[in-house]
């Protein structure tokens, strides 16, 4: 597998965890999702804000769409997990076409990384690829952890890559409109 097939196939795996993580969000009692909890965010609602905030910003770079940390200025925060949801959902697949299009020369590729203060910072699309499911994977490990404290079970978000998991993904997969196998 090259580089380009895994950022491909590691979109979709956003895609499918973010439904799994959002299923169980929108299964939460009322006022679960804006309860304080203990996190690096205090709550699923703020943290879950601040994953497709920061999913955005990093996508406008990736796609040198020049709006920078402007994007964080326009950003409103969603009060309601379902519209947060279907937002999330419909960037999830945004980032799966641009993974899509990408070639392997476009992973080296440098692209203005608007830093605020710092300046305008020269960073690989590759790398800058990697970071932002980094800091999916990173942000979404605390929703589950917090998840765990609510009357929604958290869900299983490691049954995604290979083989033997399709057996319960298959409906999900389905459903998203996600190849059969996450890595053909």
């Amino acid at each position: 597998m090259d580089l380009t097939s895994h950022f491909r196939c590691m979109a979709r795996n956003n895609l499918w965890s973010n439904d799994r993580i959002y299923r169980a969000v929108q299964a939460l009692r009322p006022g679960e999702f804006e309860a304080v909890r203990t996190s690096f965010f205090p709550s699923l609602k703020e943290t879950l804000n601040h994953i497709l905030s920061v999913d955005i910003y990093y996508l406008d770079m990736i796609e040198e769409g020049g709006e920078g940390r402007r994007v964080f200025d326009r950003f409103v925060d969603f009060d309601d997990a379902v519209a947060l949801a279907r937002a999330q959902a419909e960037f999830d697949r945004r980032l799966i076409g641009c993974c899509d299009r990408l070639t392997e020369a476009d992973l080296d590729r440098p692209v203005l990384s608007d830093r605020g203060e710092a300046g305008q910072i020269p960073e690989r699309i590759g790398d800058l690829l990697a970071h932002l499911y980094i800091h999916q994977i990173h942000h979404r490990g605390q929703v589950h952890a917090m998840l765990s404290g609510t009357s929604a079970a958290p869900p299983q978000l490691d049954e995604f890559f290979l083989d033997y998991d399709l057996q319960f993904r298959s409906e999900e997969v389905e459903r998203l409109g996600l190849q059969a196998s996450a890595t053909s």
